[in-house]
């Protein structure tokens, strides 16, 4: 079993989760990958999308909006420009991010303006059906 590492996610606004956790799922701009104790160090970029924070046998997810991950002996510490949690956001809330996501996609004039939409568009999806399956449980 691996150690725990201490995992920060960290907004313009506020200090959102800080933590020890056996894992830490993060939406890398490669894709996403998984950090648990002893990983060697790196930093990412973060593409739209959630974090899942494994402690225990505890789950916690996190909506994060760009931003980096710096991965160092340290722990994890997550800066991302909007970082929120499932209860900051109503199901109206994040079908309405779907909905302007898809229409950024449609209008979306070169390949970068419709990597980044698509980005968007596949984190609230993502994120819609993880509250989804969160929220039941108390989260």
């Amino acid at each position: 079993m691996s150690e725990a590492i201490k995992v920060e996610i960290v907004s313009p606004e506020q200090l959102v989760f800080s933590q020890d956790a056996s894992s830490v799922t993060v939406p890398g701009v490669e894709g996403y990958f998984t950090v648990m104790g002893e990983h060697a160090p790196l930093m990412s970029i973060l593409k739209h999308g959630f974090v899942t924070v494994q402690a225990d046998k505890d789950t916690k997810s996190f909506y994060v909006g760009g931003g980096f991950v710096d991965v160092s002996p340290k722990g994890v510490s997550i800066l991302a420009e909007v970082a929120k949690t499932s209860a900051d956001f109503s199901e109206e809330q994040i079908q309405e991010e779907i909905k302007i996501a898809k229409e950024q996609l449609q209008k979306a004039k070169d390949a970068d303006e419709t990597s980044v939409a698509q980005a968007i568009l596949d984190g609230f999806s993502n994120f819609a059906d993880e509250v989804k399956n969160m929220r039941p449980s108390g989260f």
